[in-house]
């Protein structure tokens, strides 16, 4: 299977803290891959390095066979095919739901407002909002306002999808509808890396399941494999706190 992202010995410093201590993973095209671990184990930095929001201090990020990594790269054109879900939803307040969609679309993509409106109004569609294109992000609740960010991720046609724990600023019972959509969209072949503290979500949805502690990654494997006999101590006190 083709290789969508490949991390080859990463290291992000703040300062003199060093965050990520020689990363090296890698994610199939199609693949879905949790990346699960305690608050400051590296896990955001590490997904935030993947798009180059966050600048590496050494090491290759290399997606779909470029390096980007390589001050040459054209930065935006690789990121156009990377859509990435925050934790909070970065909507802007001023724009209805389908202006939200469709301002990328037309700055970056080119696309005329025709078009660019038919395409939001499918992702809205797959996302369970189409009734929603009209309204404001603060008459949504949360989740909806989540389910909104992953329609204008989709409505850029990435080539993969970065989660960033995208479920952790909701009230619970909004959870599910936005774990939902995740679900689709891997039940649909896209390649996905999420980090997330949804351990059902990682078990019934996830193809490897990446364990970080301390900047390094501690245990990876199949999740189903990994939740239920970790083999390292480290993964055994981090899973029987939040199992």
């Amino acid at each position: 299977m083709p290789t969508a992202i490949e991390v080859r010995n990463l290291h992000k410093y703040f300062g003199e803290n060093e965050v990520l201590k020689g990363i090296d993973f890698t994610v199939d095209q199609g693949q879905v891959v949790c990346v699960i671990g305690p608050s400051g184990s590296g896990k955001s930095t590490l997904l935030r390095c993947v798009n180059r929001l966050e600048e590496p201090t050494s090491g290759q990020i290399v997606v779909e066979g470029e390096d980007i990594t390589d001050p040459e790269v054209d930065l935006n054109k690789v990121r156009s095919r990377i859509g990435m879900v925050f934790q909070q939803f970065n909507l802007f307040p001023h724009l209805c739901v389908l202006d939200n969609l469709t301002l990328a679309q037309r700055r970056v993509l080119k696309r005329d407002k025709a078009e660019a409106e038919k395409i939001a109004r499918a992702n809205l569609e797959k996302v369970g909002l189409a009734e929603k294109a009209d309204a404001y992000p603060a008459h949504l609740s949360g989740g909806q306002q989540q389910r909104v960010a992953i329609a204008r991720a989709l409505s850029m046609d990435p080539d993969m999808m970065l989660f960033d724990e995208p479920t952790s600023a909701l009230d619970p019972e909004l959870v599910g509808d936005v774990l939902d959509v995740m679900r689709r969209l891997a039940d649909e072949g896209m390649t996905m890396m999420v980090v997330t503290h949804e351990m059902g979500f990682a078990r019934e949805v996830g193809d490897k399941l990446v364990f970080m502690d301390g900047g390094v990654i501690v245990e990876e494997g199949d999740p189903r494999e990994v939740l239920s006999n970790p083999q390292h101590e480290r993964t055994q006190q981090f899973l029987s706190k939040v199992l």
